[in-house]
């Protein structure tokens, strides 16, 4: 045992978030343990690194950054209750239950994420009766900003864990969790094109008689390619290899990277790329194993902002997504996503207390989107509008408190958890008034 540092840059997988602090990998818990004592006692922060997919800053450290790769956490599994450690990602994650014949009941679309990763920031996939990923945890083990070493869950501390659940890295460094599994399941997916004036005034009804449904809208179109998961009894239908690499790799990420690079270049090249890609669509229906449905290759790089909306404020949030589009000086290069979650009860999810509808607005690298990305935020905030906190937001400390029904109390938590304020950083010194944590 023992404790790696490498000193190199760091940077997010979009490009877009870089420091320099020094990586450290501890290879037990008692290192860990010992990194943070030793931060604590010379006054540094400690920042956890996960697989550096979040599109904000909520990874950037100012202090040390620890890398859990290495970290010696054994799996156990009891039934359909899961513990693993924190930084094994979700792709590993996902093979591991499918060898135990177990599933997560819902998935995001990416499983680049480590599993801390994920939950800390509020990942989420989408389904009517599924809130965030965090819901799954019934309990999580975390060393502290003093160093100690504290499990909270459901049963005994079921404030702390509502709390902690999606706590974004400032309750400490998470080790393990404790997930609540299904058995193994299969999926039918359905996915067409369809014109958005047929998929909008249906939504209530999708969204009741689906599983999973979700839909992608092409700027400078009125079409969108509409998605539905459902369970099956059987994986009857499974996508030749040869599609799969067609649609999913070829003409999702390097034919349609190409076009991203060109319209980088020229500009107005972009208003056909995304009417070229709608028309492109085809229909596909197929059956597979559920993580092999849910998540799905992203080679095509670009930057992200997200934000969870009261689900009845959805047509009027969208309405003002198309106009902003039209009238922005630049182009967008990528399709807008829209999903839907089921409310929780963790105080830092987006969806506490309500049943959400998500808009993601993307824009491929190197391309302007800051205007973009500002202009649909205040829409989103003023119609009660929550980030997500893995995506790029700017909405001030005072929104973000409005926003959530149990903001001081998770800061009190925080505070108590960290009373040194170890595991503030950068991003959590943004959202948090001066007066709020320490």
């Amino acid at each position: 045992m023992g404790v790696s540092v490498v000193e190199r840059a760091w940077q997010n997988w979009a490009g877009n978030v870089t420091d320099t602090a020094p990586v450290i990998a501890p290879e037990s818990v008692s290192d860990l343990v010992s990194v943070v004592q030793e931060a604590a006692s010379t006054g540094r922060r400690v920042r956890v690194a996960g697989s550096g997919h979040s599109f904000s800053e909520i990874a950037r450290s100012d202090g040390v950054r620890v890398s859990l790769s290495r970290l010696d956490v054994p799996v156990h599994i009891s039934g359909t209750s899961v513990t693993v450690p924190a930084g094994m990602t979700l792709h590993a994650l996902n093979a591991l239950l499918a060898a135990n014949g177990l599933a997560l009941p819902n998935l995001g679309d990416i499983d680049a994420q480590t599993v801390a990763g994920a939950l800390q920031t509020g990942t989420h996939g989408t389904g009517a009766a599924y809130g965030c990923l965090s819901t799954f945890v019934s309990g999580m083990t975390v060393v502290t900003g003093d160093g100690r070493q504290v499990t909270w869950d459901r049963e005994s501390t079921p404030r702390e864990l509502a709390a902690a659940a999606v706590g974004m890295g400032g309750f400490g460094a998470v080790v393990s969790v404790t997930l609540d599994c299904v058995p193994a399941f299969v999926l039918r997916a359905v996915e067409k094109p369809q014109p958005l004036d047929r998929i909008l005034p249906a939504l209530p009804d999708l969204i009741a008689a689906h599983d999973h449904m979700e839909f992608y809208w092409f700027p400078y179109t009125a079409i969108g390619q509409l998605k539905t998961n459902d369970r099956v009894d059987a994986d009857d239908a499974p996508l030749a290899a040869w599609r799969r690499w067609l649609d999913d790799d070829f003409l999702s990420n390097s034919v349609y990277g190409v076009a991203c690079r060109v319209a980088r270049r020229a500009p107005a090249t972009a208003p056909p790329l995304m009417k070229v890609s709608a028309r492109a669509l085809t229909a596909r229906t197929y059956t597979a194993a559920s993580h092999n449905v849910f998540c799905t290759p992203r080679k095509v790089r670009f930057v992200e902002m997200e934000y969870g909306l009261p689900r009845e404020a959805l047509p009027e949030a969208f309405a003002a997504l198309r106009a902003i589009v039209d009238r922005l000086p630049f182009r967008i290069a990528f399709p807008v996503e829209v999903r839907f979650t089921a409310a929780d009860d963790l105080w830092m999810s987006t969806g506490y207390g309500r049943e959400n509808a998500y808009v993601a607005i993307h824009q491929y690298v190197g391309m302007p989107y800051r205007p973009y990305f500002d202009e649909f935020e205040k829409i989103c905030l003023d119609l009660g509008g929550r980030p997500h906190w893995g995506k790029m937001h700017y909405a001030a400390p005072e929104r973000l408190a409005a926003a959530y029904p149990k903001w001081d109390e998770w800061v009190d938590l925080r505070n108590q958890a960290d009373p040194a304020g170890v595991f503030r950083s950068p991003f959590l010194d943004r959202m948090l008034p001066q007066d709020q944590g320490r």
